[in-house]
C-alpha cells in the first residue's frame, strides 16, 4: 500500500480562516508500481479522526493518473494538483474543488512513468495545428452536405476552435499547463463557450459530441503514429495505455461540460424567443398589426405568410387545468397544417391561428372534443391588421357561454349574444323592460312561462310545434302565450316585439 497525503480547503475557507487546512491520508492499492489510484478505492480520514468517505465514484474525480484540476487545467499525478472530491459546486457530477496532493512516499518508477507520459504527449506539441486541421477536414468530409449548407464562415470558426482545443489539450497533457495570459480554468471555460456558441449557431448537439469523439480518436492515433514512425522514439506500452486513458477520460469531462453549457444556452434562447413572441402577440391585440413595419416583424418571427388566413381563439377558463387540453388541440392543429401561437392576457388564454384555415364552424369542431372551458373562435377579415378585432369578438363569444360550462362557439353563430356582451349596461335594462312583469310572478309560474316563450321563439311562434317540444297540449301553450302577451304587452306576431323578447331571453341566460 502506498500512503498519500491530501490537504486542501475551498477558496472561501482559506480566506476566512488562518488555521492550517485539514489533512487526509489516502491509500491506494497498486497492481504494480506504475498503476494509478482507483477512484473506487479512495478513502480518507482526517488527522483528528473524523472520517470522510471518498469511495463514491460519483463524488470522486477519475482515476488518479487523469484527475483534473479546474483551477490550473492540469491533468496528471505526482506533485500536480488533482481533482479528488467535494460536495459543493457540482458540475454535471464533477466537483470544482481543488486539493493539493503531495506524495509522502512516491516510488522512483511512478515518477518515471509520469515523466514518460508527459514527454510522450509533448512529442505532438509542434504538430498541434496539423492534428487539428486533420480533425476539421475529417468532420467536413463525414458530414459534407451539412457543412456545405452551414457556410464558409462557420467552417472557419470550427477550424479555429479545433486548433484552440488541440493546442490547449496538448499543453495540459504534456504538463505545461496554460499558455501565458490564458488564466486559470481556461480549458473548461473553452469547452463551455464552445457548447454555448454551437447552441447559438443551431448546430445539433449530436454533431458537436461526435466532433469531440472524432478529435479524441485522431489525437490518440497521432501519438501512436508518431511513436511508430520514428524508431528513435521509445515509449513503453504501459505509458501508451495511460495516455489512452487520459484522452478518453478527458473526453468524458469535455462532453459533460459541453452538454450542460449547450442545454443552458438552448433554454436561455428559448426563453428569449418566447418573450419576443409574446410581445408581438400583445402588440397585435393592441392593434399594431396595421403598422407595416410591425407586421413584417410578425411575419418573420411567427412564421406567418403574408397570404395566410388568421383567426383568434379565446379561452376563459374557470379551472386551472388548461395546459393539457391545449396541448392535445395543438397536435390536432399540426395535422391540419395550422400553426398556433398561445399567450395569456388579463386571465384569458388566446391563440393566433394561421395557415390555410377552414371556416369558423370547422374550427369549432377541432376544439370541441377537448374544450378546456368557455371558448370563442373568430376569423380575422383583414389578416394580421384585423387580429385585434378578432380577439375582441372571440372573447365576447366565449363570454356568451354559461359560466362553468366547457363549450366552443363561433362568433358568427352568436352575433346577437355578442352584441349584448359588448353592451353590459343595456342587458339588465332590456330584461327589465321586456320580461319584468313575467319575472314578477311566483318563481314556479315565471319559469313555466319563460320556458314556453323560449319554445315558441324556437318554432317561429307555432303553438303546435312548441307543444310537441314541451310535451303538453297545444291549448296549454296557447293559454300560456296569452298570459305572456297580457303581462308584457307585446305580441309574437309583431317582428319587433318578437326580436325584443328573444334578446331579453338571451340576456337573462347570461
Amino acid at each position: 500500500m502506498t500512503p498519500w497525503t491530501l490537504r486542501g480547503a475551498t477558496e472561501s475557507e482559506a480566506s476566512e480562516s488562518a488555521v492550517s487546512p485539514p489533512k487526509w491520508t489516502v491509500t491506494c492499492s497498486s497492481a504494480n508500481s506504475a498503476s494509478s489510484l482507483s477512484a473506487s478505492s479512495l478513502s480518507a480520514s482526517s488527522a483528528s479522526g473524523a472520517g470522510s468517505c471518498l469511495t463514491d465514484p460519483s463524488l470522486c474525480g477519475v482515476t488518479c493518473t487523469t484527475l483534473v484540476c479546474w483551477h490550473t487545467g492540469v491533468i496528471g499525478r505526482g506533485a500536480q494538483k488533482w481533482l479528488v472530491a467535494g460536495p459543493q459546486r457540482r458540475l454535471g457530477g464533477w466537483s470544482e474543488l481543488c486539493w493539493e496532493c503531495e506524495p509522502d512516499d512516491m516510488s522512483t518508477s511512478e515518477v518515471e512513468v509520469e515523466d514518460a507520459l508527459r514527454s510522450a504527449w509533448s512529442l505532438l506539441l509542434d504538430q498541434s495545428d496539423s492534428i487539428a486541421d486533420t480533425i476539421t477536414l475529417s468532420l467536413f468530409e463525414r458530414d459534407h452536405d451539412l457543412w456545405e449548407r452551414i457556410g464558409p464562415e462557420f467552417r472557419a470558426d470550427v477550424r479555429t476552435s479545433t486548433r484552440q482545443h488541440i493546442r490547449r489539450g496538448l499543453r495540459i497533457l504534456s504538463g505545461q499547463g496554460q499558455e501565458e495570459g490564458e488564466g486559470a480554468g481556461n480549458a473548461v471555460e473553452l469547452w463551455r463557450e464552445t457548447g454555448r456558441r454551437r447552441a447559438r449557431q443551431d448546430v445539433p448537439l449530436e454533431l458537436v459530441l461526435n466532433a469531440y469523439m472524432l478529435g479524441a480518436r485522431i489525437l490518440w492515433e497521432a501519438l501512436v503514429g508518431r511513436v511508430t514512425v520514428d524508431p528513435a522514439i521509445h515509449v513503453d506500452d504501459q505509458v501508451l495505455l495511460l495516455a489512452a486513458r487520459s484522452v478518453w477520460t478527458t473526453l468524458d469531462v469535455q462532453n459533460t461540460v459541453v452538454i450542460e453549457a449547450y442545454r443552458r444556452e438552448t433554454s436561455r434562447m428559448q426563453r428569449q424567443d418566447l418573450q419576443r413572441e409574446q410581445g408581438l402577440l400583445d402588440g397585435l391585440v393592441e392593434g399594431r398589426g396595421a403598422d407595416p413595419a410591425f407586421a413584417e416583424e410578425v411575419y418573420a418571427t411567427l412564421g406567418i405568410g403574408a397570404e395566410d388566413a388568421v383567426a383568434c381563439v379565446a379561452l376563459i377558463h374557470d379551472r386551472p387545468d388548461v395546459g393539457d387540453g391545449l396541448a392535445t388541440v395543438d397536435d390536432r392543429l399540426d395535422r391540419l397544417g395550422i400553426v398556433a401561437r398561445w399567450h395569456v392576457r388579463s386571465g384569458v388564454h388566446y391563440g393566433l391561428l394561421s395557415g390555410q384555415l377552414p371556416d369558423e364552424d370547422t374550427l369549432v369542431g377541432v376544439f370541441a372534443p377537448q374544450a378546456a372551458g368557455r371558448m370563442g373562435v373568430a376569423l380575422s377579415t383583414d389578416g394580421i391588421a384585423g387580429f385585434a378585432t378578432a380577439f375582441q369578438l372571440a372573447c365576447r363569444a366565449a363570454e356568451t357561454v354559461p359560466r362553468g360550462a366547457s363549450q366552443v362557439v363561433a362568433v358568427s353563430e352568436r352575433l346577437p349574444e355578442v352584441l349584448l356582451v359588448g353592451n353590459p349596461q343595456v342587458a339588465p335594462r332590456l330584461v327589465a323592460e321586456a320580461l319584468g312583469p313575467v319575472l314578477a310572478q311566483p318563481p314556479a309560474q315565471a319559469e313555466v312561462l319563460l320556458e314556453t316563450l323560449a319554445a315558441l321563439l324556437r318554432h317561429d311562434g307555432s303553438p303546435t310545434h312548441a307543444a310537441s317540444e314541451l310535451y303538453c297540449h297545444r291549448n296549454t301553450v296557447i293559454y300560456r302565450l296569452k298570459q305572456i302577451e297580457q303581462l308584457t304587452g307585446r305580441s309574437l306576431s309583431n317582428p319587433r316585439d318578437k326580436l325584443l323578447l328573444g334578446l331579453a331571453l338571451m340576456a337573462r341566460a347570461r
